[in-house]
């Protein structure tokens, strides 16, 4: 008899993770979610990522970490400022400020415990190298070693799975629509590096969203659901 497959998605309430959630949802037998609270700007998510568990009709955990990455990014210092730009042609490119030094390492540290404890034989997480901001731990070889890592410490196979790692916010949102109920779930995602509602609409995040459902042809469904 097949062994039932097991995932746990890394859930962070936002568009990326919330996509993940149900591509999770589609190709496991079985799957819960893990949310991380690290004192980020941008705390409303933990409220999204609640919502959307419980629209997805998964279980939650949520990890508390306190204020583990006070330091030099505005996502994890509040004294600090995120960058606004007029649109996403005008992102610079290269490492944005709000890179988090060691987040994904972290996270994915603590989620291969917890999915070590659940028996999960696989983490999903929504990093992807083509809008990702600079961030070196969203790059595909960062995540292969990242899974030798596991492997070696806990003696035991755990799979990273990245359904978005080569996909941009276009292809994203047209992954989103293949599911059902992914896109009324995204309508109570956040993506807003300020923390704001309505969504600021010019940091690195918000500009990267809008874009990519405009290319895809597609209203947010975020601004359909308080229209």
């Amino acid at each position: 008899m097949k062994e039932k497959s097991k995932a746990l998605v890394v859930l962070s309430g936002g568009q990326d993770s919330t996509t993940c959630l149900y591509w999770a949802k589609e190709n496991f037998d079985e799957v819960m979610c893990i949310t991380f609270d690290y004192n980020q700007r941008h705390s409303i998510e933990l409220d999204c990522a609640k919502k959307i568990s419980d629209i997805a009709g998964v279980d939650q955990e949520v990890i508390r970490m306190g204020e583990i990455f006070k330091g030099i990014s505005p996502l994890t210092d509040k004294t600090k400022s995120v960058e606004q730009y007029e649109s996403a042609d005008t992102l610079p490119g290269g490492l944005e400020n709000t890179f988090v030094p060691g987040r994904n390492m972290m996270f994915l540290t603590v989620a291969a415990n917890r999915a070590y404890v659940h028996e999960c034989d696989t983490i999903v997480i929504g990093v992807s190298q083509e809008d990702y901001g600079g961030y070196p731990d969203c790059r595909s070889e960062y995540i292969e070693q990242m899974e030798k890592a596991i492997e070696l410490a806990l003696d035991k196979n755990i799979k990273i799975a990245t359904p978005l790692i080569n996909l941009n916010k276009k292809q994203t949102v047209e992954m989103a629509k293949e599911f059902s109920g992914c896109m009324d779930a995204l309508s109570y995602s956040h993506t807003c590096y300020n923390g704001v509602f309505p969504p600021c609409g010019k940091c690195h995040s918000c500009l990267l969203r809008l874009r990519g459902f405009e290319q895809a042809g597609e209203t947010d469904p975020i601004y359909r659901r308080v229209s």
